[in-house]
């Protein structure tokens, strides 16, 4: 080619459509063309790099495998510029202004012929260089191939009527485009606004990348590095830089795998859970990244919700580059992307509480709440997030937590439920008469004493095969156990029980003698499909207008001797014996948490007093 030829060239027909597309449609963010020409260039010089281990003859082998991106706002451009492979002239016309390969037809033609949005066909398509037009109302192309009787070119085009090549004497190996931005997208021009761009974007690209002369992308990508040439001053760096803070984190999870998808991810579990102190909910924090590329910087529905506190980098190789944010949900790439992580985070937990339960317990303290959520939402792994959940217990000691594993290896031979009460402190719940029969026969009672707990433990209902039972409800069956003290007999028993029941009316669903009480003459009992107190509250928080009346199952301990002697005083004083019954009613009430007016209990209280001092 003369060095007066000017080459004029039409675009062909699928070209024009795709430009249209990618200006009007393809893309929701204009910025991300500068990932997509910084993201080409890396390739370029990847794909040089291969060709330095079995080329002899490459033209200008000294020049450095960096990226310059250098801005102009005077002028309104940017200029991006690598020293990869470059482009012949041939090679120029096939890549920039025809479409020569079947793929790209066929991902029109379904386009066309599916009636699907370009959302929905994103992934099928990298659309790369064709980015620039989105923000550039002219693109200048200056490049040179490796080959050594590559010649320099220019390639100008306003991306609509076409395009030109002429040579271009002074170009050097590789690709130098400049972007002429429109009126609308000179904000591009500006160093300042460029380097957010490219730390957000690039900051982990292989390759050093220069803005105006300065070095940009400081930090290595330590994801894709074996752990054993990583050291910790690293991993705390990488960590203080991706997560934005100054401490160390609790955790990390370093892997890679080939399958079943490429994964290369480096996961940091930070010292602290900023939502326990009143801080907004947040946000997902594990960028995802394709060959280093960043995809989008905060995820949705990658990861699961209650995994939002986890900092850091997932890249998997088998993602089109070019997926978008409002495709990611809908991609089953993504989700099984998603699941693979999630498994191994919930893994890495488990085999840290084994090697250091103290650590892991202090983890828990702060971040139990996430851990909880998980369980009643993240339905995929909530068995295995189960295996997480740490408690206080009637056998544990002060301070200490237990896990449901731990409790089962406790448990009495033949024992098939797992018992827990729910309540505002293990102090409360220790001296509730709910525990004594249990106390009694050696069996263990968890206590849960989060407001959330009891709605975790209703979402989980059972471990490894045995059913999460409430020992605040009716219908708990325990084992005959000879008792200390005489007992009503089985006919005054019926006959006192019959008498509550008169007496109590509507406030008792049903009054019977049980197995439950040593210590205590009655307990309260919710039916099996009543709500707790602790549930009542939550509701009450969350309606103020919420209205429940309570009615109970009232089982009294025969063995006791204020029940004895309410046996004989319904016969010879039943003013007083219904004024007392009353009384036991309130009582079992309080302590389960289910008396919310204390008024009548104190007139009554008075009265009684009155009576006992004569």
């Amino acid at each position: 080619m003369s060095e007066a030829t000017l080459e004029t060239h039409s675009f062909q027909a699928e070209i024009k459509q795709l430009l249209d597309l990618v200006v009007h449609s393809l893309y929701t963010d204009r910025e991300i063309f500068l990932r997509e020409l910084i993201s080409n260039a890396s390739d370029s010089m990847e794909k040089l790099r291969h060709l330095q281990g079995t080329e002899k003859d490459i033209h200008d082998a000294t020049l450095p495998l960096e990226i310059h991106v250098s801005t102009d706002e005077e002028a309104k451009t940017i200029t991006i510029a690598d020293h990869g492979i470059g482009m012949t002239h041939g090679e120029l016309v096939e890549n920039l202004g025809t479409i020569a390969h079947s793929g790209t037809k066929a991902f029109l033609q379904a386009m066309k012929e599916s009636g699907n949005t370009p959302a929905n066909m994103i992934g099928q398509f990298g659309v790369g260089f064709y980015s620039a037009f989105m923000v550039a109302s002219e693109v200048k192309v200056f490049t040179r191939s490796w080959r050594e009787n590559g010649e320099g070119l220019l390639w100008t085009s306003d991306g609509a009527s076409g395009y030109s090549i002429e040579e271009a004497a002074d170009a050097q190996r590789g690709v130098k485009l400049v972007l002429q931005l429109k009126e609308e997208h000179q904000e591009f021009s500006e160093s300042a606004r460029v380097k957010r761009l490219i730390e957000q974007y690039s900051n982990f690209v292989g390759f050093p990348i220069y803005l105006n002369g300065e070095r940009i992308n400081k930090v290595e990508a330590l994801w894709l590095k074996n752990k054993a040439d990583v050291t910790e001053e690293e991993y705390k760096a990488f960590y203080q830089f991706t997560a934005h803070a100054y401490d160390e984190p609790a955790y990390r999870l370093h892997f890679s795998a080939d399958a079943p998808l490429a994964i290369n991810a480096l996961i940091f579990v930070p010292n602290e859970n900023m939502e326990r102190f009143g801080m907004n909910k947040m946000e997902p924090s594990v960028a995802l990244y394709c060959k280093k590329v960043l995809i989008d910087p905060s995820p949705k529905g990658l990861l699961p919700e209650w995994m939002r506190f986890l900092k850091g980098v997932i890249d998997s190789a088998d993602l089109p580059l070019n997926i978008s944010r409002e495709t990611m949900q809908d991609s089953a790439l993504v989700r099984k992307l998603g699941s693979v992580i999630s498994k191994r985070v919930i893994k890495m937990f488990e085999k840290e509480a084994e090697a250091d339960p103290e650590k892991f317990q202090a983890f828990y303290k702060k971040f139990d709440r996430l851990i909880k959520e998980g369980v009643a939402t993240d339905h995929a792994n909530r068995d295995s997030l189960a295996k997480l959940l740490r408690f206080e217990s009637s056998m544990t000691e002060e301070s200490k937590l237990a896990s449901l594993a731990d409790y089962l290896t406790r448990a009495k031979d033949g024992q098939d439920k797992i018992y827990y009460l729910v309540g505002p402190s293990k102090a409360q719940l220790e001296n509730s008469p709910y525990v004594e029969a249990f106390k009694a026969r050696g069996i263990e009672v968890i206590y849960f004493t989060d407001p959330v707990d009891e709605y975790v433990v209703e979402s989980l209902g059972e471990y490894e095969g045995k059913k999460l039972v409430s020992i605040a409800h009716s219908g708990v069956e325990l084992e005959d156990k000879e008792e200390e003290g005489d007992a009503l007999s089985a006919e005054a028993t019926e006959k006192l029980c019959g008498f509550l029941k008169d007496q109590l009316g509507d406030k008792v669903t049903a009054v019977s003698a049980g197995k439950r009480l040593v210590d205590s003459p009655v307990i309260a009992l919710v039916p099996a499909d009543g709500m707790t107190a602790q549930m009542r509250r939550m509701m009450k928080a969350m309606d103020e207008n919420f209205q429940d009346e309570v009615k109970v199952e009232l089982e009294i301990n025969p063995r006791h001797p204020l029940v004895k002697k309410l046996s004989e005083t319904q016969e010879t004083n039943p003013d007083l014996a219904a004024m007392v019954a009353s009384q036991m009613l309130d009582n079992a009430l309080i302590g389960a948490g289910l008396l919310d007016d204390a008024r009548d209990l104190v007139k009554r209280m008075n009265t009684l007093m009155e009576k006992a001092m004569g």
